[in-house]
């Protein structure tokens, strides 16, 4: 039987001005799609047009997750930017293909991976530089904090070029 949570939680490292890492994890659903929607257009808004989702640690993602994934495309293109998916599970990416949604969404095998990719096509917004927040949604969402560095690296889908 599957454990499904209420939580969804964003750890959020800016490594250039202008772009943003989010590693989410726990399940994207019609319970926490929205949390995911609107945290990571927060990012958005705070300067970081560029934004690559690491979804190594995604268990789920239904339609309401899809949707969600396709709404923070649309933010980021608002503002002239950009969303990448990185690490992206095996159930998911099937999803992606049979909807379609890998042709408008790029998809990499690692979040180094969409940071190189994002940063050849020569970001240049203003944003924080090198720092790292932690925030948890859903159920009691609580502040930014900072935390110590992560590694973004992921096993997973490293057969496949998925760019």
């Amino acid at each position: 039987m599957t454990d499904v949570t209420d939580t969804l939680h964003l750890t959020v490292q800016h490594p250039r001005p202008g772009l943003a890492i989010a590693t989410v994890a726990g399940d994207v659903d019609m319970r926490t799609a929205e949390t995911l929607r609107r945290d990571a257009s927060m990012i958005i808004e705070q300067g970081s047009r560029h934004l690559v989702l690491d979804l190594s640690q995604v268990g789920f993602c239904d339609s309401a997750g899809l949707s969600a994934l396709i709404g923070l495309w649309h933010a980021a293109q608002a503002v002239g930017g950009a969303l990448g998916l990185a690490d992206v599970p095996d159930r998911l990416m099937r999803m992606l293909v049979l909807t379609g949604v890998d042709t408008i969404l790029p998809v990499h095998a690692t979040a180094a991976e969409a940071v190189t990719t994002m940063t050849d096509s020569q970001i240049t917004s203003a944003g924080e530089h090198g720092s790292i927040t932690h925030a948890s949604a859903g159920g009691g969402a609580s502040a930014p904090t900072r935390v110590e560095p992560m590694a973004c690296d992921s096993a997973r889908n490293t057969s496949a070029d998925l760019s």
